[in-house]
C-alpha cells in the first residue's frame, strides 16, 4: 500500500497533480527558489506541504522556516530538470538537517554525480538521517557510474 499524506494524497502525487494544473518548468522554478529562499504563491505552497503548509501563510515570521525549503527540495525528486542541479547542490549546505537529508536523497533519485563530493561529504554529519541519506546516496551513484 502506499503511504499518503493526511491531505488525501502522496506528496508525489500532489506534486503530480500540481505540474498537470500550471506545467512542469513553473514547479520546478517554484521549488527552487523556496530552496534559495524565494517565495512563491499560496497554491504552490499548499501542493508541496499538504495542509501543514497553511500556517505559514499567515504573514507572520515562524522559526521553523526551513520546512519551505525541505518541501521544495522534496518537489523535486518527483518533477526534475537539470536547470534545478544548483539549488539542490546548494541545500546540500543548508543549516538544517532536514533540508540536506532531502536533498541527498534528490542527488540519489535523479543521479546526480557532480553533487558527489558534498554528498560524500555528508556521510561525517552529525545527523544520523543525514548520514544515512547521504551513504545511501554515494552507494547509487557509485554503481551507477555517475
Amino acid at each position: 500500500m502506499t503511504p499518503r499524506a493526511h491531505w488525501g494524497l502522496t506528496p508525489r502525487q500532489s506534486i503530480e497533480q500540481e505540474c498537470n494544473r500550471r506545467g512542469r518548468d513553473a514547479v520546478i522554478v517554484g521549488c527552487t527558489e523556496l530552496i534559495v529562499g524565494k517565495t512563491t504563491d499560496a497554491e504552490l505552497l499548499m501542493a508541496l506541504g499538504g495542509p501543514g503548509a497553511a500556517k505559514f501563510l499567515d504573514g507572520r515570521p515562524h522559526v521553523d522556516m526551513y520546512w519551505l525549503r525541505v518541501w521544495g527540495t522534496r518537489g523535486l525528486l518527483w518533477v526534475w530538470d537539470d536547470s534545478a542541479f544548483d539549488a539542490v547542490n546548494a541545500a546540500l549546505d543548508d543549516d538544517a538537517w532536514r533540508v540536506r537529508e532531502m536533498a541527498a536523497k534528490v542527488v540519489a533519485r535523479h543521479l546526480l554525480g557532480d553533487a558527489l563530493p558534498k554528498v560524500a561529504e555528508l556521510r561525517n554529519d552529525p545527523v544520523a538521517r543525514v548520514r544515512a541519506a547521504a551513504a545511501r546516496a554515494v552507494a547509487v551513484l557509485t554503481k551507477a557510474g555517475a
